[in-house]
């Protein structure tokens, strides 16, 4: 059993716009502010387009943002937003 966390997309069966083949659980990594976190999350097999959930996307990563942001606070970092990356 993995522990990485895993988040389906929030409803319906997801393809993907490019390759045009149904999106698949698989893993991602989420970076912020220097922090990366290993998630399983909606991708195309073929590309790797990831698809965040809203209910993630407003929810759980809306929580860390703002826990890493009070941490590196006092830091002048450049800040390109949150990325994935993954096959």
């Amino acid at each position: 059993m993995s522990m990485i966390p895993q988040f389906k997309a929030d409803e319906g069966e997801w393809m993907c716009g490019r390759c045009n083949v149904p999106l698949e659980q698989l893993k991602a990594t989420a970076t912020y502010l220097n922090s990366a976190f290993d998630v399983i999350l909606p991708r195309c097999p073929r590309c790797g387009f990831t698809l965040v959930p809203k209910s993630l996307a407003q929810g759980k990563m809306q929580e860390v943002e703002a826990l890493l942001e009070n941490k590196w606070s006092g830091l002048c970092l450049p800040c390109g937003g949150i990325q994935t990356s993954g096959p």
